[in-house]
């Protein structure tokens, strides 16, 4: 199975049953040792870089979401 059809079927789940899967998902990145999750901010980036190359990201400038989030916060 892959994420996205888990991903859909998770969004298939009640409120409150995806609130306990997300709490569950969560507390198991907890477990993770420091290598592990080195690794996957690693292969995060990694994937970034490759949406970015291939155009598939749109980029904003730093000066534009900052101006955005503050506008929200207030």
């Amino acid at each position: 199975m892959t994420i996205e059809q888990v991903e859909t079927e998770a969004l298939k789940l009640d409120p409150q049953a995806r609130a306990k899967l997300a709490e569950k998902l969560l507390r198991s990145l907890d477990e993770l040792s420091e290598k592990e999750i080195e690794q996957l901010w690693a292969e995060e980036a990694l994937g970034r870089d490759a949406e970015i190359d291939s155009d598939a990201a749109s980029l904003r400038d730093a000066e534009d979401v900052f101006r955005d989030a503050r506008s929200r916060l207030t």
